[in-house]
């Protein structure tokens, strides 16, 4: 669970910067997340955003790609988004090539590529990923739901701003930013 929170953290902006990526529009998306070729079902979730929130997670994504990227290339072409990108992480080196579709104020798709070289062998990840993630605008957050609000498929509630203030241990259950 935690790794799929800080994949769709990390995928947010992609591998493109934040100031490359449109800001969606505020209120309720659905994300679904799927690998090809691994036997896991998709991860599904919902995000309660608003414009500074959106802006933080992208900032916070970037953040976390750090300046470890000796590449990263953006091209814009109408609503869609191509981007490549080559970080190191650790000892290993990852290549990404993705493509970013749609619009973001009902619905979009994000195609990731990422090939991992070099270093230990990361548990539970192929050296090669195949991951898309489509989003779609529900409406406005329901009542009980405020901006940074990430509501996993099995009912766990956490929210970004307060992971934030929290730190890592953020994530732990029990911690704060996370609620059921």
């Amino acid at each position: 669970m935690r790794l799929a929170v800080f994949l769709v953290l990390a995928s947010i902006a992609t591998p493109a910067t934040a100031q490359d990526m449109p800001a969606r529009k505020a209120g309720l998306w659905d994300m679904t997340m799927t690998f090809e070729g691994r036997n896991t079902p998709p991860q599904t979730m919902q995000q309660c955003i608003d414009a500074s929130t959106d802006k933080a997670m992208q900032d916070m994504s970037a953040g976390m790609r750090g300046q470890s990227c000796s590449k990263r290339e953006v091209k814009k072409a109408g609503n869609t988004i191509l981007f490549d990108s080559v970080c190191s992480m650790g000892a290993g080196t990852t290549t990404s090539h993705g493509v970013v579709s749609g619009d973001f104020n009902s619905a979009y798709t994000v195609k990731v590529n990422s090939k991992r070289e070099g270093g230990p062998p990361v548990p539970n990840m192929p050296a090669e990923t195949n991951m898309t993630i489509e989003s779609k605008w529900l409406g406005a957050c329901k009542a009980d739901q405020k901006p940074g609000d990430i509501i996993m498929a099995n009912g766990m509630k956490m929210n970004v701003n307060e992971m934030q203030k929290g730190g890592p241990g953020g994530m732990a259950p029990g911690a704060p930013g996370i609620r059921k």
